[in-house]
Parts: C-alpha cells; sequence; structure tokens
C-alpha cells in the first residue's frame, strides 16, 4: 500500500531495512555539532523519532500545526521533521543566516505556533517572539525539555494524509518579500519518486546508494527531493554541512558517496584545486545539480571521473527535468526535455507558444484533468500571486529558456527580478526595501551583476541624497546598514553612485536602461568592491 505521509513512507523503510544506514554526518574538528561525525541507522533515527512524536503529542500538536525549524543541516532536523509529519503537523525550516527582521517576518506569515532552534540562535528568535503579536514559544534544539509548550489552537480532526501540508517553504518573489510554498505529502511522495525514476544516467540501487547533498534543508532540492528519495529507496542521506573545496573530496571518500549534489560554483572550485589522489579514489556514479559553466563541463567529468547531470527545477513545480540520457550536451545549458507527466512549453510575453529556437519564458503543468497535481497547493495568503502563476492552466516559471526541434530546453536567463548567488535567491526588491531606508538613499536600483565564482552578485545603484559625499565610506556604511538587516548574502557586494536613475513616467526605475546593453556595470568608474566583505556572521 503507498504511503500517505512521508513519516508513512520512512517508518515503513525501517521496518523493512533497520540497519541501513539513513544520515550521516562527515567529521569535521571544531564543528559545534557531530564534530567527529556520525552515522545513523534508520532504526536509530525510527527511535529519535517516536521519542519526540510522544513528546509533541502530549503537549497537544497535531493536524494542522506549523512547527519552525531552525536546526542547519543536522541529524536533528529529521527526527523534529518526521515526527511532527507523522502528527499531521507542517514545518517551516528556517533559513540559520536570517536576521531578526527576515526572521520575524518568517513567523508572523507563517502563523508558526512553536520553534525549535539551535541554541547560538535561541536569543535571537527569542527576540523575534517578543517582536509578534500572537505568542511564539521558542525551545532549545541541544536541551529539549520533558514538556514542550502547548499549540493556541486545537489540532484539526482527522489523520494526516496526502493533501495534509508537510511543509511551507519560503522562496524569493518579485514583491520583495519571500513567498510561503504550501508543500503537501503528496508534493514530497511525488518529488522523491520522481527523482528515483528520472532514469538515464541517474540511477539508485535499493539499499547502496549514498547521496552527499551540501545544500541547506530549508531548500526544497535536499529536503523534499534528495531525503525522500533516500527514504524511498532504503539509501542514505550524507550531510556534510557548508561546503568547502579544501574538505570535499575527503568527506566524498571517507562517507563512501556514490552521488553527489551540486550548485555551479562547485565545479570550478573544485577544478581549481591541486590534483589528488582523492580526485579519482571516490565511488560517485554522478553528480546532479545546476549552472555548470558549458566550458568546464568537459573538463570536469573527464579529471574526476563521472558526469555531471544538470537539471532544472523550482519550489513550485517539484518535478525535475534533466539531461540525463546519452547523448548529453555537456557544451550547452541543456537541461533535459519535457516527459511523462510533467509538460512544458515555451511562450512569449502574450502566452503564445514560440517556434523553436526563439527564446521565450518556460511554462509548465501535469498532464491530466488536474494541472496542478503535484505541485505547490499556493502561496499562503496569496491566491492572487497564485492564479497569477497558473494563468492559462499552466504555471509560469519566470525563466527564459529555449527549445530545440527535439524537445531539448536550453536555460538563457532569468524573467524574475531576482538575484542567483551560490544558490540563494535573492528579491532586488528587498535590498532596495532596506537601502532606501537609510537616511543617505535618495533612490536606489538593485540588480545582478556577473560573477566569476558565485554565478551572479548584488550590485546597488545609489542616488545619495543631496550634500552627501559619495565615496568609500558612504558604501562602507550602507553596506553595514544592509548587514544588520539582511542575511550576508543579500548585502550588495558592489556599490556605485550615481547621479540619477532612469524611470519612467511613473517614477518606477528603468533597470535595463541604467547600462547599456553588453556593459559590465562592474568596470564602471567609481564601482565599490565590497565583496571581501561578505562573510557569514
Amino acid at each position: 500500500m503507498m504511503a500517505t505521509t512521508v513519516d508513512e513512507a520512512f517508518m515503513a523503510t525501517a521496518e523493512a531495512a533497520p540497519d541501513n544506514a539513513f544520515l550521516v554526518v562527515p567529521p569535521a574538528p571544531g564543528r559545534a555539532y557531530h564534530p567527529d561525525g556520525v552515522e545513523l541507522t534508520y532504526a536509530q533515527v525510527r527511535a529519535e523519532i517516536l521519542r519526540f512524536r510522544e513528546l509533541y503529542a502530549a503537549a497537544g500538536y497535531g493536524h494542522g500545526h506549523r512547527v519552525a525549524l531552525l536546526l542547519e543541516n543536522r541529524p536533528e532536523f529529521f527526527f523534529h521533521y518526521l515526527a511532527l509529519n507523522g502528527l499531521g503537523c507542517s514545518i517551516v525550516p528556517v533559513n540559520p543566516d536570517y536576521r531578526h527582521d527576515e526572521m520575524l517576518y518568517q513567523m508572523d506569515h507563517s502563523d508558526a505556533d512553536l520553534v525549535i532552534s539551535i541554541a547560538s540562535r535561541v536569543a535571537d528568535l527569542e527576540a523575534v517572539a517578543r517582536g509578534r503579536t500572537r505568542p511564539l514559544p521558542v525551545v532549545n534544539a541541544e536541551a529539549v525539555p520533558t514538556k514542550l509548550p502547548k499549540p493556541g489552537p486545537a489540532p484539526r480532526p482527522g489523520a494526516p494524509g496526502l493533501d495534509t501540508e508537510c511543509s511551507l517553504l519560503y522562496t524569493s518573489g518579485t514583491t520583495g518579500r519571500p513567498k510561503g510554498c504550501i508543500l503537501t505529502n503528496f508534493y514530497y511522495l511525488n518529488a522523491g519518486a520522481w527523482y528515483r525514476d528520472l532514469g538515464g544516467r541517474i540511477s539508485f540501487e535499493r539499499g547502496r546508494d549514498r547521496i552527499l547533498n551540501p545544500l541547506p534543508l530549508f531548500h526544497m532540492n535536499c529536503q523534499a527531493v534528495t531525503a525522500t528519495c533516500v527514504i524511498l529507496t532504503a539509501n542514505c542521506l550524507i550531510l556534510p554541512g557548508r561546503f568547502s573545496p579544501t574538505h570535499w573530496w575527503r568527506d566524498v571518500v571517507a562517507t563512501r558517496a556514490t552521488v553527489i549534489h551540486y550548485l555551479g560554483v562547485i565545479p570550478p572550485l573544485l577544478l581549481n584545486q591541486p590534483q589528488a589522489p582523492d580526485d579519482t579514489r571516490h565511488r560517485v556514479k554522478f553528480g546532479m545539480g545546476a549552472g555548470v559553466e558549458p566550458q568546464l563541463h568537459e573538463d570536469f567529468e573527464k579529471r574526476f571521473g563521472f558526469p555531471l547531470i544538470e537539471v532544472w527545477g523550482m519550489t513550485e513545480t517539484g518535478r525535475i527535468y534533466g539531461d540525463c540520457h546519452e547523448p548529453r550536451q555537456i557544451a550547452t545549458r541543456a537541461f533535459g526535455r519535457p516527459f511523462g507527466e510533467f509538460e512544458g512549453r515555451v511562450v512569449d510575453e502574450h502566452d503564445r507558444e514560440v517556434p523553436h529556437g526563439t527564446e521565450g519564458e518556460l511554462v509548465v503543468r501535469c498532464a491530466g484533468p488536474d494541472p496542478r497535481r503535484g505541485f505547490f497547493s499556493g502561496y499562503l495568503k496569496n491566491p492572487e500571486a497564485t492564479e497569477q502563476a497558473w494563468r492559462g492552466g499552466w504555471f509560469h516559471t519566470g525563466d527564459v529558456v529555449r527549445q530545440a526541434e527535439g524537445g531539448m530546453l536550453y536555460f538563457v536567463d532569468r524573467k524574475k527580478n531576482i538575484i542567483r548567488r551560490s544558490g540563494e535567491n535573492i528579491a532586488a526588491a528587498e535590498v532596495e526595501a532596506a537601502l532606501q531606508a537609510h537616511e543617505a538613499v535618495a533612490q536606489v536600483a538593485v540588480l545582478a551583476v556577473p560573477d566569476e565564482i558565485r554565478e551572479e552578485e548584488v550590485m546597488a545603484c545609489v542616488v545619495p541624497m543631496t550634500g552627501v559625499r559619495a565615496d568609500q565610506a558612504l558604501a562602507e556604511r550602507l553596506f553595514d546598514w544592509c548587514i544588520d538587516k539582511l542575511a550576508y548574502f543579500k548585502a550588495p557586494g558592489w556599490f556605485l553612485f550615481v547621479s540619477s536613475l532612469p524611470t519612467t513616467g511613473t517614477q518606477k526605475v528603468q533597470k535595463t536602461q541604467i547600462f547599456p546593453r553588453g556593459e559590465d556595470p562592474r568596470r564602471r568608474p567609481g564601482a565599490v568592491d565590497l565583496r571581501a566583505r561578505k562573510k557569514r556572521r
């Protein structure tokens, strides 16, 4: 019988393969958690899940509640997540780099009933709780009490099922505030099965594969797609924490990884490392990710001895496309063809399909009577944005692509006002809102500029207030202002002071008119480079 919740799927695997490894953390001396590393079996994780489920159930948590988790990429994330999932509770994963205003918005918007946090962020979350109208109990995950605070409302009647909310994942949008994507158990189970069954160079052996994924558990890639695939195949998930090019191959070899995940920033950093025996001592069958530069793709595969499979997906879609069938087109930005029930087409601004080879927006849907089947259930408290994204019965991705005669899709650019830096989506409007609040800023436009390591970087074009000196010192003051209000990766890495910004008749900044087509804004005289100051705190 098919599982109806992720927890049910996990328990079935734990019953069938209790001694299989489920979670692995490589050793990292000096790390705050598991510095010596740890490997946990399905049976060991099941025991922890049941222990926490008893605690949550005793406190009255159940169907319809939401619990926020700020637990980094620690095994404990899964103890709480699956314990709550079995009770019908949804989780709200929190980016550990978020600052006060970002967390306050997320906790307010999500209506979270409780937050479980690593010890080092408990005080920050208690400050967030004081800023929220509705009570928000904060629990230290490293010293969980024998009795948990009770939630406000009573749980909804009925058992959790496929349509029950599993998580609320926040994704950046063009409005400046992240949107909460409602994701169900069916979304998770379908996403995991979709990855499992992609085929071609992507293949899994039940109980024999170990997937190393350095991406965060507050993103759908690791937490929804990869972890659920691992559960459905009785396999193992390796959580290396923050990516480090100097430790990467050591961890890959030590943990016996057979599959790795990557972002576009990872291959060039690994290629820049001196050659070492671990380069080819590994057991990796394939890598899965997005954004590898075409000119580096072949070099990487030749040096390290396995294929990098370029894929495409979004939090909203659940399913992914992948250039996983030979012959792969590694000298291009190909990411696969629409197949099965995951339909796609390329359209113009009027939603008319464009000829092959023409650039347009990628729109996708599920074949059959329900085009939204397996996708996100909607944006929380934003039905207008949900319907706008689904206009005409197709989900509008905001990605500009082109399609060849044979159906292959090639990534071109992002239509949305989103900056993509090292795998993080940054809403330009959110950074603009922070800068506009500074007394020295008269007008600001934030945009993406190229970055050789991180794909894109944040640039702020600022018109200073009259009488304010536009110099390095001002750029540093504005940078410090941003770093206090936003996650470090959102702060501008580049500042450029300008006398004016081009606007429309309604005073909306025309970003496409700031720089002539083809100009690299970083080379403009006066551009201030503060990238070296962008460090995690």
